[in-house]
């Protein structure tokens, strides 16, 4: 097995699952940490996501009630060691993530990328559209992180969704209720699905609503969740935490439906960013992360 596919202990691990079910040959799910902040521009610690997710996922439980699984041990969970960027920024940072994240593709591995800001998600989100035909990204989000560049930089956490857009346009954003003119108008512009939070509210998160955002999307589906997607009240730890959020129920809804109309290819989870003596928020991910692997498997 590469170097570079080692595998973190038990006691570090996603779930804490033993070795017969986190081994990298015996597990079909990847999970890699990109412990990467560069961008950030108000509240900081999205570079202690990853770690704060895979703590506090040992004390999720194994088997889910709502769909009756133990994804860990039917396909086995396998917890990389983290990247490590050293003094890598911008475009050689993605390069990094771009190449680990294909390579575990080409390995056959279902792909769960862990930030980190949400600048890292282009990389991920590049490597799966190199890999597929007929993919559409969901992106869940307060913001839409589609200006060119932000704070003199194209690789920002505000800007993701603009790099790529550069590739693909088949976006459909979930949420939004935070952006700046420009990104208004590239939304028109490039015909970007998205859906305000404002609308959403307004109209209702029931099943009409779910359908209207599913059928934006094609056979193929990766997901990019921005953890700042959810309400403050219940995910505080977030670098630029907006009113109007939405919650758990609602969220599962749209993501079981998601999973079982469409093919979900990978996903990543980001800007968590974790405070001291304040746990829920990091259980909250860690279980958003297996839930959306039991409606996968």
């Amino acid at each position: 097995m590469p170097k570079k596919f080692s595998v973190l202990s038990p006691k570090k691990n996603f779930l804490a699952i033993t070795r017969q079910y986190s081994s990298f040959e015996s597990s079909k799910i990847a999970i890699l940490s990109c412990p990467y902040e560069k961008t950030t521009s108000y509240g900081k610690g999205a570079a202690k996501g990853p770690d704060a997710i895979l703590k506090a996922s040992h004390y999720v439980e194994f088997f889910d009630e709502e769909t009756q699984k133990e994804v860990c041990f039917s396909h086995g969970i396998a917890s990389l060691k983290p990247l490590a960027f050293g003094k890598l920024h911008g475009k050689k940072a993605l390069d990094l993530i771009y190449k680990n994240v294909k390579s575990l593709i080409d390995e056959g591995k279902f792909v769960v990328t862990l930030g980190g800001e949400h600048s890292i998600s282009t990389a991920p989100i590049k490597a799966h559209f190199d890999s597929y035909e007929n993919l559409s990204i969901l992106h869940f989000d307060a913001h839409s992180d589609l200006r060119d560049h932000y704070e003199e930089s194209k690789y920002s956490h505000a800007s993701f969704a603009a790099r790529v857009a550069e590739f693909t346009t088949k976006i459909t954003q979930v949420g939004i209720r935070a952006q700046c003119l420009e990104e208004f108008n590239f939304i028109k512009e490039k015909k970007i699905n998205t859906f305000y939070a404002h609308q959403i509210r307004n109209e209702g998160f029931d099943s009409v609503f779910t359908e209207k955002i599913i059928d934006t999307l094609d056979k193929n589906v990766y997901i990019t969740f921005d953890v700042d997607y959810f309400d403050p009240s219940i995910m505080p730890s977030t670098g630029t935490p907006e009113p109007n959020g939405f919650y758990w129920h609602e969220t599962m809804k749209l993501l079981k439906k998601v999973c079982e109309r469409r093919n979900l290819l990978g996903f990543d989870v980001v800007e968590l960013a974790p405070r001291k003596n304040f746990p829920f928020p990091d259980f909250l991910t860690a279980k958003l992360v297996y839930k959306i692997l039991n409606y996968k498997f």
